[in-house]
Order: C-alpha cells, then structure tokens, then sequence
C-alpha cells in the first residue's frame, strides 16, 4: 500500500527526513508546505552528512542519471560536469566528492525516499495541504530580491 494511503488511514503524518542545503530559500519554502500539511520535518544538512554510494543511490530509484543532478550547481553550470554523459556509478562518485551536485531535497520517511520536490510526486507520496496549488515549481530556486542573498 503506498505510504500516502497508509498515513490517512491511520491519521498520522509522516515524520520526513529533509536532507537540504541549509540557507537554501527553496528547501526552506519546501518544507513549509510539508509542515503546512501536518508532516513533521528533521533537516539534516546534505553537504556534511557521510554519504555512501549505496545509500545515496537508494534515493534515486529507476531515475535516469541525469535526474540525479542539481541543474543549478556551478560545475553542471559552467559544463564541467555533464550528467546526460555518465554512468551510474561515474555520477555517485562525483557526488560523493561533491554533494552540492546532487539534486535537493533527498527525502526519507521510514524505508521510502524521493528525490526534488515535485509537488505532484510528494502529494502521492505522503500528501500535501489542499491548499497547495500543485501547479507552483518549487523545485527551482527563486531569484532572491535586492535585500536578500542568495544561498550560501
């Protein structure tokens, strides 16, 4: 039975690991609207935590490679790193090297993990408020205004 279905049997919201970028606008706005719809939300810091290429690729599920990567990161940026190129295992080295390539958030509730933010994929997944408008990309980082900086 999927995890969404099993929760609103039982009344419970899930409790979501939130492997984020700390200081990311979009992860904060993410997981807003994940406490928005009653899930409670650990943040753990992706850059520092000791990944492994088994756990890590565990997130990824059947996703091609190149879905593995965060498009806004700066090697993918500039073409140093091109993801359509690589084999698995090429790319859960880099990443290992290099965590601000892998593609945020990584989320865990119990054995299930997602990768990004997809509004319509957590929605089935473990559930969104009704008020959430599943149309909103949340997934990109929006451009911050004069008074704010970007994430660190």
């Amino acid at each position: 039975m999927p995890l969404k279905n099993f929760l609103h049997l039982h009344f419970i919201m899930a409790l979501v690991t939130f492997y984020e970028k700390p200081g990311c606008m979009g992860n904060a706005r993410q997981k807003q609207l994940l406490i928005e719809a009653g899930h409670r939300v650990q943040a753990v810091d992706l850059l520092s935590e000791p990944w492994s290429a088994e756990r890590l690729n565990g997130f990824f599920g059947n996703l091609p490679v190149q879905e593995w990567f965060n498009p806004a990161a700066s090697r993918i940026k500039s073409g140093e790193v091109t993801p359509a190129a690589l084999k698995a295992e090429q790319a859960l080295k880099l990443m290992l090297g290099d965590p601000l390539l892998i593609r945020r958030p990584l989320m865990q509730v119990g054995d299930e993990c997602l990768v990004g933010f997809d509004l319509v994929k957590v929605e089935a997944w473990i559930g969104l408020s009704p008020k959430t408008d599943l149309s909103q990309d949340v997934q990109k980082c929006r451009m911050p205004s004069q008074n704010e900086s970007r994430c660190p």
